[in-house]
């Protein structure tokens, strides 16, 4: 029993159909139920959704006991809700910094502590994993979400060494470009641009993280344990990696007018207090 945050839309979504297709039964969450309504209509009737805010711990514990609810135990946990928009380094208020740091780290940190104490350490077994990015020496006009994307594979690796005694795994996913709906509403220069920068010369495609994390379903996720997963077609290794193209006129990165980039394909920047 798979329970994935961000659930409704995107890269949520992609591995929510491919843990069903592979015969688990999945929860997905957020915050707009209709979205989430629509999506576990269209996966088919093993597929269930419950809104909560995973920012707040107590919204955190009410998803968890939701899934426990239904099903009597959780499985693997995919912490795969984030945002962040982009705005040059100097540009980063204290209002969105700690915007992105309440949504990517915190709601990250609620899941796992409520998914651990209710249903992982009394089951003595379970899997968490940890959605960050790619590349890991910076992320370029996303500065603030570098910041908390790394904290989380630090956090990962020490839940990872306290949490194994208690059969407990935890894994971070490091995500490079992938052609999600997200990518795809910034001008198609970008997106091409993008794509160019992977040394594979493609964007990912949304299919091949639904595989990883249906992988992390299986025995396999207790060897890979306080590891990083990097799923970036070389981006950070590769000859061609670089820092993410600004859009046609613009000299760094696209106006803050533009809607913001997230991982799960939330509609909204954390500011307005979105599910990743």
């Amino acid at each position: 029993m798979a329970l994935i945050t961000g659930g409704g839309t995107n890269l949520g979504k992609a591995a929510a159909q491919e843990l069903v297709r592979c015969g688990a039964e999945v929860v997905i969450t957020g915050r707009r139920a209709e979205v989430l309504e629509e999506t576990a209509t269209e996966i088919g009737e093993r597929c269930s959704w419950t809104a909560g805010d995973i920012r707040e711990p107590s919204g955190a514990r009410g998803i968890v006991s939701t899934a426990l609810e239904r099903h009597g135990r959780l499985d693997l946990l995919l912490n795969n809700a984030g945002g962040q928009y982009f705005v040059p380094a100097e540009g980063i208020t204290a209002k969105g910094w700690n915007a992105v740091q309440r949504l990517n780290l915190g709601g990250t940190l609620a899941m796992c502590e409520a998914a651990h104490e209710l249903a992982m350490r009394p089951a003595g077994t379970g899997t968490i994993a940890n959605v960050t990015v790619s590349p890991h020496q910076g992320f370029p006009a996303m500065a603030h979400t570098g910041a908390a994307r790394a904290a989380v594979e630090a956090l990962s690796a020490e839940l990872a060494a306290n949490w194994a005694p208690g059969g407990v795994s935890v894994v971070a996913l490091a995500l490079g470009r992938l052609a999600t709906e997200s990518l795809r509403k910034y001008p198609a220069e970008l997106w091409r641009r993008a794509a160019e920068s992977v040394p594979l010369q493609r964007l990912g495609n949304v299919e091949e993280y639904g595989w990883l994390v249906a992988l992390l379903a299986t025995p396999t996720a207790r060897s890979l344990s306080g590891s990083v997963v990097t799923l970036d077609g070389s981006w950070t290794t590769g000859p061609a990696h670089g820092p993410l193209p600004p859009c046609p006129g613009t000299a760094r990165c696209p106006p803050r007018s533009v809607a913001p980039t997230v991982s799960s394909g939330a509609r909204r920047s954390p500011q307005a207090g979105s599910p990743r």
